[in-house]
This record gives structure tokens, sequence and C-alpha cells, in this order.
């Protein structure tokens, strides 16, 4: 399965939540509301998720590999690079 387009929507408000992200699979398959996260170290990825009747929060899809996951977490986080430095390039002709 590839990753075929990475879509970047930057949270505007200042917070752990920097971006919400929208990811296409094979040109056929969407899943939206990605969330990058920035924790105590480093940035990583919070799949799309609903909260249960009891009040926990459960993914409605994840990747089932670790490979998978680290593979889909590397390609956000490079487009996520990517889509600040051409907004700090905007930013600064403004």
């Amino acid at each position: 399965m590839r990753i075929t387009d990475i879509r970047i929507r930057k949270v505007s408000v200042d917070g752990k939540m920097k971006a919400v992200v929208s990811v296409t699979f094979d040109d056929e398959l969407v899943v939206h509301d990605i969330k990058i996260i920035e924790g105590r170290d480093k940035l990583f990825i919070a799949m799309p998720s609903r909260r249960t009747a009891e009040g926990e929060f459960k993914d409605i899809a994840h990747p089932i590999t670790g490979t998978m996951r680290e593979t889909l977490q590397n390609a956000i986080l490079a487009k996520y690079e990517e889509f600040l430095s051409q907004d700090a390039a905007t930013g600064a002709r403004d």
C-alpha cells in the first residue's frame, strides 16, 4: 500500500496539537483526522479516534504493524516539516 497524498491543516491555536492530517493510500482510500501532537521529546501522530460511552478514546483506524506505523509517521512528519518551511517562506515575503 502506497501513500499517494498527505494534506496538512495547521492548527492555529498554541497547544500540543500542531496539525490535522489527511492521508490518501493508492489514490483510493483516505484517512482523515490524523493529528500531529507535540510530545515531551518529539512530534508523533495520533490516529483518528472517538470517545466511548465509558469516556475512553478508541482508534477508528490504525496501522496493524509497527513497521506501517513508523512508515506512516515518518511520511507525515516529513510532509509537516516541508509544510512549515513553505509556511515560513511565504510568511517571510508578506
